[in-house]
């Protein structure tokens, strides 16, 4: 994968664009007015790995909560960037609560919701004065559902009069990407630094998405935000999203990314903040927690045990790297086997760093643990979970320990 060349753009203390990393963005669904549970989920979201976070701001009462909970996540060390999202009235907003435009660490603009291309851009004007004033970087993102009603009805009348005229989907393809390219260079225009602008451009179509940030890489250097503006629910919205971020990214576009899935009532916000981590590292672009391969099942392992020993340990290793990753550096490239039987089990255990093969139907009731290719033990009995994450803890001091080396890296 050849990355694509983009300009480097500053989030709080974080570097997105040209070599630096990829970063996963998520967004809360709290009231920002309600400062304790919004700094609660900003805590969770940034826990399970959220680089960026992004809170809406669209009333008085939750301009004036974000210096509050900014103050809330500095009190308990949470350092992760805040990025304000507005529409309609962010203008407003902005001027009459300055503490909230300092605490944020990035403004997240949507053009077809500010009067921007009219005679009187005042209100997008506006929002980018008040970038340059307390030296933000905004992130300018079109959505196909709100798009510039007047620019795409210039676009369908010009292509109406055209000699080969387009179809009416490329025609609104080619005008969200204008309209994105256009607000750039009218925030530019009023002063804003070409290093202070990031773009998105989402639609919800897995095939459409994929053509307009083509369309857009190509047509400009700034960093780029990825996502479906609605990817869905359940695993429709994460297949839609791997579908659609797996091309662009291989494609060495995208900068920052984000999973826009419906959680259900009550659900777990983190979950989007994870299958960003997981896509990144499937594509081997980043990595966040050691993997666990386990076998489907079949008629073989008729026992629900290895499944269960393999949702375990999964938890398990994404629970301890926020004590591992300071203390074991590479840890999170850690490869683990779970297996259900003999047929597969050995052989893919012998291919992690550690695996287990457990026995099967039929099969003798014995664990045989593999570690770096090499019959370690074998395990037996009703304790084989708490002795195997034993040895996986033994495992990863030994492996990973933080040398005087390592430690002034």
């Amino acid at each position: 994968m050849v990355r694509r060349k983009s300009q480097v753009v500053s989030i709080g203390g974080l570097k997105v664009g040209g070599t630096n990393p990829i970063l996963v963005q998520s967004m809360t669904n709290t009231d920002t007015a309600d400062v304790t549970g919004t700094a609660k989920q900003v805590m969770e979201l940034a826990k399970a790995g959220s680089e960026v976070v992004r809170i809406t701001v669209n009333t008085e009462e939750a301009a004036a909560a974000v210096p509050k909970i900014f103050d809330t996540l500095m009190l308990h060390g949470v350092d992760v960037p805040l990025v304000g999202d507005f529409h309609y009235n962010g203008h407003q907003l902005l001027r009459k609560y300055p503490a909230c435009a300092r605490a944020l660490a990035k403004y997240r603009i949507n053009p077809g919701n500010v009067n921007i291309g009219r005679k009187h851009d005042d209100n997008f004007r506006t929002m980018i004065e008040c970038a340059i004033e307390y030296d933000k970087p905004v992130r300018i993102g079109v959505n196909w559902g709100s798009l510039d009603g007047q620019l795409l009805t210039q676009m369908m009348d010009e292509n109406a009069l055209s000699p080969e005229p387009l179809d009416a989907r490329e025609v609104t393809m080619n005008a969200i990407v204008e309209s994105a390219i256009r607000s750039a260079e009218a925030a530019e225009r009023h002063g804003l630094g070409h290093d202070k602008i990031i773009l998105s451009a989402k639609v919800s179509g897995v095939q459409d998405l994929i053509i307009v940030y083509r369309k857009l890489a190509a047509r400009c250097d700034y960093p780029l935000h990825l996502g479906l503006t609605e990817a869905g629910l359940g695993s429709k919205g994460i297949a839609y999203t791997t579908a659609a971020l797996s091309v662009l990214l291989q494609e060495g576009i995208g900068d920052t990314i984000r999973a826009s899935l419906t959680p259900l009532p009550n659900g777990d916000r983190t979950e989007e903040v994870i299958v960003c981590q997981q896509i990144l590292q499937a594509l081997e672009i980043r990595t966040f927690t050691p993997q666990v391969t386990a076998c489907p099942g079949c008629g073989r392992t008729t026992s629900t045990f290895f499944q269960d020993m393999a949702d375990q340990i999964q938890r398990y290793l994404r629970d301890q790297m926020a004590v591992w990753k300071p203390l074991y550096p590479g840890v999170e490239t850690m490869k683990v086997a779970v297996m259900g039987c003999v047929v597969n089990g050995p052989g893919e255990s012998k291919h992690s760093n550690i695996g287990i093969s457990l026995p099967g139907t039929f099969e003798e009731p014995v664990a045989p643990v593999y570690v770096d290719s090499k019959l370690f033990k074998t395990l037996r009995g009703d304790h084989i979970v708490a002795e195997f994450i034993t040895m996986l803890n033994d495992y990863v001091e030994k492996t990973y320990a933080r040398t005087e080396e390592t430690a002034n890296v």
